[in-house]
Order: C-alpha cells, then structure tokens, then sequence
C-alpha cells in the first residue's frame, strides 16, 4: 500500500530493481591479518547472495560453504546480507572478489582484496670493529618481504642521513637495500648508526636496527691546571688529559726531559701531577706523554713559581713605571722626528744659496768670482743652526 500512495508503478519498479544491486567495498589488510569481505542489497525477495575468489571459486552460497578451507568463514547471511572472513591471509589470497545476485539476470559486484607485505627486521652489514680512523667504511642496510616497497631511512644518532636505496622485486614483494659510506674519524667513535623501515603494514613502531662504532685513533694530550700564578707555598695539580683508543694509561711525566725529582711534595697519581707545596726549585719544563699502539702524543707546561711577597709589593709600581717609560720613550721619538725634518730643510737652503751665479759662468775664475759676490751679500742674512 506504501508504493500506491507514495509513487506510479513505473517509479516503484525502477527503485526496486536499483536496489536489487549487490554492494561491495574494497578491502585493504596486513599479510597475516583478517579480511572481512561484505555484500549488501538494500531490497531483495529471497534471492541467494554468493561470495567467489579470484580463481571463480564459490566460497558461500548464502549461509552454505562451499570450498574447504578452514580459514574461510561465515560472519553474517541474511537475506540482504553475506559477510565472510579470511583469516591469516597470504600474498596469494590478493585479488578481484565477485559477490553474485541470483536474479534473473544475475548481477555482480566486484571487490579488489589489497594484501600488504611486511617487510622484515632490516639488517646492517659491512661493519668493521673495530674500524680504525681514517678508513672509508660503507653500511648496507637491507630488508625483504615489503609490498609495495619499503622505504629504508638511516640515522646518526637522532639526525638523519642520506643514504643510497635500491630496490628490487622478488616475486609479490620487494627487497629494498640502502647504503651509506663513511670515512670514519675520531668523532664516529661511540655513534650509533640506525637503519629505519618505513611501510604503510607497519601500523605501530618501524622496523629498525642499530649499530655502534667502535673507532681507533691515536691519543691527543693537553696539560690542564689549576694555578693561573703558582707562587711559593701554593698547592698545584697537573692533570695530562689524553684522548685516545685504546685508552693510552698510564701516561709518562718527564721534567726539563729528564725523570721527575724524587721529592715527597711531587706525586704521581694516574694523570695528575701535584705540588703540595711549591717551592722556586719546582721550576722548568714539565711534559707528559701517552701512547697506544696507534701512536704517541705529549704536551708540556713551563712552571715559574712567583715570590708571593715580591708580587704583592711591587706589582703595581711595576705596572705605573712601564707606563711612564712608555709615554716618555714615545714624546722622544716625536721629538726627534721633528728636529730631524726641521734641520735636513735649512742644510738644502744653504747649499742652494751658496751654488747661485756659478751655473751661468764662462770658466772657473768667473765661477768663483760670482760666488764671492754672492757671499758678500748672504752676510747680510742670518743663519742659525741648531
């Protein structure tokens, strides 16, 4: 009575006939996982639904199984419905899924099931422990089984670094390579370096795998310490502070390139070198030396102990005298440069005067003749020399 009231006859049978169409949806799942593969009319009088895999095997006929296959099974069969599930689903299970409408004609609908392939663990190869400094190094990381293939991402501790990929097909899946080259130093000593898989199967944490590099190198030694001005009396520790691997200890304290003073107020602890009570015979050239088998290094430290009482007399008289010298020893040199400029002036001027009348003489007695001229005119003039 709905459809006398609401619509003609011809509208109700062409709504009815639309939803006489099965309705299907694509279905994406992880390899390993669940497929649940659904069928729907929006109308129907009876008529069976029927689920088919890719090779046009009828899997359920309505609520009756029809292919032996324990990982198939029913969810749900009612008259506008058929919904079934794979379980542990394979690469093999991927394809185009036909729900069927027993109506005359037949209609069917179609579903592409999208299986995806988890890659595996990655794993790093071409490591060297221990690599030794200098030496060029390439890390390869690889990983199998990916659909659609994966994407692999290196890592230097937390800063990411590019690498070299390729990729390859092995049947359904992908193996995927990357590679990063290194010419290893002193700083890689200690670094972890990270292979990360990216891949749209990985729903929850990457796939990853981590490797550290050992690194050997010859030792680096500075002396550090903890007097700016050792003066008499004082305390003062010497510490040789070596970087190096293999770990270069003990370490060797030489002074003026000889042993150490036999004294009960210089000790040898380790790396550090202590004065408990300096003294001016703790003067000279203190040297320390490490070495491993990669090599040997060492650094010195010239001690000059100070006269505690000498320094607080006269250290700000010493200062006040330097700088009058300064200023004195500066107004000379001006001076001078003065006098010097003042005096090279009035000598060119005297030997001009004295030189006038002789370039226009005939022979040598004129020459001197004008010249006396000249000079019995210049007494008329002053002339001063300083």
């Amino acid at each position: 009575t709905f459809w006398k009231r609401s619509f003609s006859p011809k509208t109700y049978v062409a709504f009815w006939i639309s939803g006489q169409y099965p309705l299907v949806q694509n279905v994406t799942v992880t390899e390993g996982g669940i497929a649940n593969l659904t069928c729907r009319v929006e109308f129907n009088d009876n008529t069976s639904l029927q689920w088919s895999n890719p090779a046009q095997q009828t899997l359920f006929f309505g609520d009756k199984k029809a292919l032996r296959d324990n990982r198939i099974e029913l969810v749900r069969a009612t008259s506008s419905e058929l919904t079934i599930s794979i379980s542990d689903v394979t690469l093999s299970d991927e394809g185009m899924y036909t729900c069927s409408l027993f109506t005359m004609p037949v209609r069917t609908a179609k579903a592409y099931l999208t299986v995806l392939g988890v890659p595996e663990k990655p794993e790093i190869d071409g490591l060297t422990k221990p690599a030794m400094e200098g030496d060029h190094i390439t890390l390869t990381c690889i990983t199998q089984g990916s659909k659609p293939a994966a994407d692999l991402r290196w890592f230097r501790n937390e800063k990411e670094v590019k690498g070299a990929k390729e990729v390859n097909a092995s049947g359904k899946t992908f193996t995927v390579r990357s590679s990063l080259q290194l010419q290893v130093d002193r700083n890689d000593d200690g670094v972890a370096y990270t292979c990360r898989v990216d891949h749209v199967a990985l729903t929850q944490a990457p796939q990853q795998a981590t490797e550290v590099l050992e690194v050997h190198y010859a030792p680096r030694v500075e002396i550090t310490h903890s007097l700016e001005v050792p003066q008499e009396g004082q305390y003062l520790k010497l510490e040789c502070v070596s970087k190096g691997n293999p770990s270069p200890d003990p370490v060797m304290w030489t002074k003026d390139g000889s042993e150490l003073p036999d004294l009960d107020r210089m000790i040898v602890e380790g790396r550090e070198l202590t004065f408990t009570s300096l003294n001016k015979t703790d003067n000279g050239t203190y040297r320390c030396e490490a070495s491993n088998h990669l090599g040997t290094s060492s650094a010195q430290y010239v001690l000059y102990v100070y006269d505690p009482n000498a320094l607080g007399q006269h250290g700000t008289d010493h200062a006040l005298i330097g700088g009058v010298v300064a200023v004195v020893v500066f107004v000379t040199l001006c001076l001078i440069i003065v006098l010097g400029r003042y005096l090279a002036r009035h000598k060119g001027t005297y030997l001009t005067n004295e030189a006038k009348g002789a370039d226009d003489a005939p022979d040598a007695d004129t020459a001197i003749i004008n010249a006396e001229g000249n000079h019995a005119h210049a007494e008329e003039k002053k002339e001063y020399f300083i």
